[in-house]
């Protein structure tokens, strides 16, 4: 038996980090700005490839949530250049969250706290901590979801494009900030940390 400890997965640095997760979205908004929403879900497209291409090449792997996102951009967006109707790309959001959602909150069901996953390893939590803090991520996911249905359904296209990038990204960021005490009184430290088991 190899006692051998695996090796580490090389991580971004936090700025590049958030180039890559952000900068489609923003290079989306800026074509879109010019040229229209088609022009802008073909340049969202080709970023997102792009992005994910460069987060491999320097960690020689790909988060669960790029990928899944990633995914449903070239889908979606596929669906919108194809059939000439902006619909698909609105409603790409939707079924991200409901995706996301439906993970977590199914995994619960099942005794799992997938978050761990999600985030890639980034903290380490106590068990309750993994679960209520997949539990909130769920449920955030579920009305992130809704309010894209409500904005892309009931407000003209530019106010749902600007509230892509000003609306649901500081609204994540707000969330994600929100849950720092649920994450500080369930951090494993030291040996606990170095003891606890892996979240698959």
């Amino acid at each position: 038996m190899n006692d051998a400890p695996a090796p580490q997965r090389k991580k971004l640095k936090p700025g590049l980090k958030l180039l890559l997760e952000m900068g489609p979205l923003v290079l989306f908004f800026l074509v879109y700005s010019k040229f229209g929403i088609f022009a802008g879900t073909g340049a969202l497209m080709a970023a997102t490839v792009v992005a994910l291409a460069v987060t491999y090449s320097l960690t020689k792997h790909l988060p669960v949530m790029p990928m899944v996102t990633a995914a449903m951009v070239i889908v979606f967006g596929g669906a919108t250049l194809l059939l000439h109707d902006a619909t698909f790309v609105k409603m790409k959001a939707t079924i991200v969250y409901l995706l996301f959602a439906a993970a977590l909150l199914g995994g619960l069901v099942f005794g799992k706290a997938l978050l761990s996953v999600a985030f890639d390893s980034v903290m380490n939590l106590t068990e309750e901590g993994w679960r209520k803090l997949t539990l909130r991520w769920g449920l955030f996911f579920v009305a992130m979801a809704a309010v894209n249905e409500f904005v892309w359904r009931t407000q003209p296209e530019d106010f749902w494009v600007k509230f892509k990038v000003f609306g649901f990204v500081p609204l994540t960021i707000l969330f994600a900030i929100s849950q720092t005490p649920l994450m500080l009184k369930h951090e494993l430290k030291g040996d606990e940390a170095e003891k606890a088991p892996e979240h698959l």
